[in-house]
């Protein structure tokens, strides 16, 4: 996949020292972690970026730390990654995001994920995509469906990260193909 990608208003790269910081209040802010279990610490989102590095170094490809073109501020991440736990689904690589509260509603995420759909198709020629979220998250739901993503009900599992009555431990699944990789 390419060091980085560039979409009309955002530059999608490797990450750098200086996102750490706008990463860890990202992380910290209620609005933005609504659907995961918890806030992460200023560590825990350290060693985030930590492992997301060891993705690239590995499979070549990643979560890019997201930065506006116009003003050069870190946003967030947009990119592809290789869940680490298992599912029926499995294996697969998802397109993910999380984006900073004040970005929200501009049509970011879905613009930075078309990009890096277009990659994961051209680049890294791969031929499926998924994503996944909790059922209740339907901001991400709908980018899903803006890049092309069909929901796939009968793939719709239990997060296995997560305890046994947990609410968010249901989750959608949605898919996308290749066409032209497919064949």
């Amino acid at each position: 996949m390419a060091e980085r990608l560039i979409t009309n208003r955002i530059l999608l790269r490797r990450w750098q020292e200086s996102d750490r910081e706008p990463f860890r209040a990202l992380n910290a802010d209620a609005r933005v972690m609504e659907f995961f279990p918890a806030l992460l610490t200023p560590e825990e989102s350290d060693q985030a970026i930590t492992r997301v590095e060891l993705h690239f170094e590995r499979y070549g490809f990643g979560f890019y730390a997201a930065e506006l073109i116009e003003t050069g501020k870190f946003i967030g991440f947009i990119g592809l990654n290789v869940p680490a736990f298992d599912a029926a689904f499995m294996p697969a690589v998802e397109i993910g995001w999380r984006l900073a509260y004040e970005q929200w509603g501009r049509g970011l995420a879905t613009e930075g994920a078309s990009a890096v759909v277009r990659s994961a198709w051209e680049d890294v020629r791969l031929t499926h995509l998924v994503s996944f979220t909790t059922a209740a998250n339907f901001r991400s739901r709908r980018v899903m469906e803006k890049i092309g993503m069909i929901h796939d009900s009968a793939s719709d599992f239990e997060h296995p990260n997560l305890p046994e009555g947990h609410p968010m431990r249901p989750h959608v699944l949605y898919r996308i193909t290749s066409q032209a990789n497919a064949k």
